[in-house]
């Protein structure tokens, strides 16, 4: 008899893991790109200080807290605020005229992970002069990343590398007039929470929750395999009004789609997309 070899065994070893945590907790993981789910659950193997994937399956399935460690390996995502800087600058020439014809303005922050790039918007938008009325909705599969967020809290060193990127993008002020040093943290200030909305949102099972004019929904669907693209991309199209702009990430694409032909490509580097009337 044929001894399995270890890629096989380490993807039979995955899918029983995954096909676990989804009876077990509800979560369904098992759609994502295999890959960048490899990756990071032998991450979890090691921070765990364990030998094998069967061997996480059997703690993350009885223990609820390696669980919670589990799922946010999984769930959040490299950020940093004003991230790339030249789709903020894009954002701000391309988008905000038309956002400001609009009397209320809707925005999805869909996947906001601890919040990085829902605080630069928020920034963009007051200086923008349209955070007054405007309503962000900030969701994530992951409570646990959603409450970082709502603390607005960062790592003071961390701020030196935000300046630069808000600089680049186009930022209007003194950047540090949005946060106050507390020994080595950064907290945001309260201002920039006043019209957000916070919530969990599972992006893989739930549906549309409301009709918005901008989603920005970039670097999610990398983690996700071909038909969780389409499922998820179906969601966006559905949720975003007539006209609305939708940004994904620059290593993301709404060509090559099912609702390719619904939009126009407003800005081809930065991803930015307009859904056609």
């Amino acid at each position: 008899m044929r001894e399995p070899t270890n890629n096989s065994l380490e993807d039979l070893e995955l899918s029983l893991l995954l096909e676990g945590v989804f009876h077990r907790y509800g979560y369904d993981f098992r759609n994502y790109s295999r890959a960048s789910l490899t990756r990071r659950v032998q991450a979890r193997v090691q921070a765990e200080e364990l030998s094998s994937i069967s061997e996480l399956q059997a703690r993350v399935l009885h223990d609820s807290a390696a669980f919670e460690r589990f799922f946010v390996g999984l769930t959040v995502h490299v950020t940093a605020m004003f991230r790339d800087p030249g789709y903020y600058a894009a954002f701000r020439q391309k988008v905000v005229p038309w956002l400001r014809t609009l009397p209320f303005l809707r925005v999805w922050v869909a996947g906001c992970a601890t919040g990085e790039e829902l605080y630069s918007l928020a920034i963009l938008l007051r200086e923008e002069g349209l955070i007054e009325r405007s309503r962000i909705y900030a969701t994530d599969l992951s409570e646990a990343v959603l409450t970082r967020a709502k603390a607005g809290v960062f790592p003071l060193a961390l701020m030196q590398e935000y300046t630069a990127n808000y600089q680049q993008a186009g930022g209007q002020g003194d950047f540090s007039a949005y946060y106050t040093a507390n020994n080595d943290s950064a907290v945001l200030a309260s201002a920039l929470k006043q019209n957000v909305l916070f919530a969990p949102h599972n992006l893989v099972s739930d549906g549309s929750f409301n009709e918005f004019h901008f989603i920005s929904c970039r670097n999610v669907m990398i983690y996700f395999n071909h038909a969780l693209q389409e499922r998820v991309q179906r969601l966006l199209f559905e949720s975003l009004a007539p006209q609305g702009f939708i940004a994904v990430g620059r290593n993301e694409t709404m060509r090559f789609t099912p609702h390719e032909t619904a939009y126009d490509e407003l800005d081809a580097k930065e991803r930015i997309y307009r859904k056609k009337s």
